[in-house]
């Protein structure tokens, strides 16, 4: 699946082939794509130049990022890709139990913006534990 800055999330149908390619091609990062394994079934694809570049921050990906590892991690740019991963290392589909954890926290995360327009947080970190409370909310009722 693929989640948006804007914490919109799209379901992929990746290839067997070449799927690297394509995830590249998805996040518009032509040279390099970092993975980050924050969950042991999963893999995040993350713009490679994304913080660099500028690309908007990815606040539904880090704080599920964030929620798998248990502790709040740097920040993450521009569109993640988020694929299983087998005990080789290889990618492959998301579990539906990890794919909803995806979802639930990118709703989370919407709704907490839309929220935060007419009541902001009254300090980054209290926004940052906001939202990685909702998100480790929804992971946990998820299991």
């Amino acid at each position: 699946m693929k989640i948006a800055p804007d914490a919109t999330v799209t379901e992929l149908d990746l290839p067997g082939a070449d799927t690297r390619a394509v995830i590249r091609e998805l996040l518009s990062s032509p040279v390099t794509v970092d993975q980050g394994i924050y969950h042991r079934r999963a893999v995040l694809h993350v713009h490679g130049n994304g913080r660099q570049l500028g690309l908007p921050q990815n606040l539904a990906a880090w704080a599920l990022a964030s929620a798998w590892r248990g502790t709040v991690l740097y920040p993450l740019a521009g569109p993640v890709a988020v694929t299983g991963r087998t005990t080789a290392g290889e990618v492959t589909a998301l579990d539906s139990d990890l794919a909803q954890h995806a979802r639930a926290v990118a709703q989370a995360v919407r709704e907490t913006l839309t929220e935060w327009r007419g009541r902001p947080p009254v300090s980054d970190e209290a926004a940052i534990s906001e939202l990685l409370a909702y998100a480790t909310r929804d992971i946990s009722e998820s299991r």
